[in-house]
């Protein structure tokens, strides 16, 4: 144990000796992801909100033949422009979307029968989504308002076309209805950063160490191999703890400044508590599996090869989930990845956590994490670790 203690002091020291690998741990980790995504957020709330509000001036092909619906329209915001070319002008991206009246549109419109009306759009842009919804909200409002003065005009009460009144009852939490920005990558973001929290350090004192040829010495040192390598990971987790605390931190602070979305980030002192805990196992698992990549790597560029593929497995169940969601089942909670983002997906939605999957959760990682930090340990008995490159 105390050589175990030495070590960790001494892995520590130099990584605060060396400014640059502590400013990459602690600094730029734990500040970029957290700018990043309230960044995103911000942004892609304030161009939607910009998008709901302001006056949208569109095409409108043969407006001759629907003059009331024209005047009607530009009373809710939406005004006539001039355009050469409207499709021409949406495939070069000009324009987000135009209106289409149909030729046979008065002659319908005085027979009393449904006139066509077309929304074109590129359904592909993003951008054009919500001009192309405003717009379809609009005329459908209009067609019900019309349908009833149709209705009342024949002496018939418009409430007999609607046998049903349907409504909605929304059972989610006002935390799961603001965090769908939220619930896509905030998951991604913290699993990532616990997970290679402490990649500058591991790579430093395992690949580091043994191109600059400084890993013998300690080898032979009296200390048990198990204990060098334990201060090593102990080490390399006290690092991502403290990174992994950061952007907690880092997210809380943004989420308090940023406005809109940002706000309603379930990012208070319980919260970030509890993500903490659920994060734990990620940091474990982190350095001891690091360590033993690593450890096998006769250069820091070589262990960097490697660890590089890491970065893409917290992604995995993001996407998965993205593109087929599932339903929580007690099975996933064992599984690395997967069950971190169930878990923080369950702590931004506010939703409680079950005693069992709690218990499944903490010892499918922290085994997991064991079983890597006993691997690690017997990698350093091979005696050819030794060798320098």
């Amino acid at each position: 144990m105390k050589a175990l203690w030495i070590v960790w002091k001494k892995e520590l020291r130099e990584l605060l000796r060396d400014r640059r690998t502590l400013a990459l741990t602690l600094l730029l980790g734990p500040l970029l992801g957290p700018l990043l995504f309230l960044g995103m957020a911000t942004i892609g709330e304030s161009k939607a909100k910009e998008q709901m509000e302001k006056p949208l001036a569109i095409a409108i092909v043969g407006a001759e033949h629907a003059p009331n619906l024209v005047a009607w329209l530009a009373g809710q915001g939406i005004t006539h422009k001039q355009v050469a070319d409207p499709d021409a002008a949406i495939r070069a991206q000009d324009e987000d979307v135009y209106l289409r009246i149909g030729d046979d549109y008065a002659s319908h419109w005085r027979e009393g029968t449904p006139a066509l009306v077309e929304i074109v759009h590129d359904s592909t842009r993003q951008d054009a989504e919500i001009p192309a919804k405003r717009l379809e909200t609009v005329l459908g409002l209009y067609s019900q308002q019309v349908g009833a003065l149709r209705l009342l005009a024949r002496g018939v009460n418009p409430g007999v076309a609607a046998p049903l009144t349907v409504s909605r009852k929304d059972l989610s939490t006002p935390e799961a209805r603001g965090a769908t920005l939220a619930a896509m990558l905030l998951p991604y973001l913290l699993i990532l950063g616990a997970f290679i929290g402490s990649l500058q350090l591991v790579l430093d004192t395992t690949a580091g160490e043994r191109e600059r040829q400084s890993l013998e010495p300690l080898l032979a040192t009296p200390a048990r191999r198990g204990a060098i390598v334990s201060g090593k990971i102990a080490a390399a987790c006290s690092v991502g703890v403290v990174a992994l605390v950061l952007t907690l931190l880092a997210f809380r602070v943004g989420a308090a400044f940023a406005p809109g979305i940002a706000k309603q980030l379930a990012m208070g002192g319980r919260e970030m508590a509890v993500m903490l805990l659920v994060l734990l196992p990620m940091v474990f698992l982190g350095g001891s599996l690091l360590t033993f990549i690593a450890a096998g790597a006769k250069s820091v560029k070589e262990a960097q090869s490697y660890t590089g593929i890491l970065i893409l497995l917290p992604i995995v169940p993001t996407v998965v989930l993205m593109v087929s969601p599932v339903k929580n089942q007690l099975w996933m909670f064992a599984v690395p990845f997967l069950a971190q983002n169930q878990m923080l997906l369950k702590v931004i939605r506010e939703e409680a956590i079950a005693p069992q999957q709690w218990l499944v959760y903490l010892a499918a990682g922290l085994g997991l994490a064991a079983a890597l930090w006993y691997a690690a340990i017997r990698r350093y008995h091979q005696e050819k670790l030794a060798v320098s490159a």
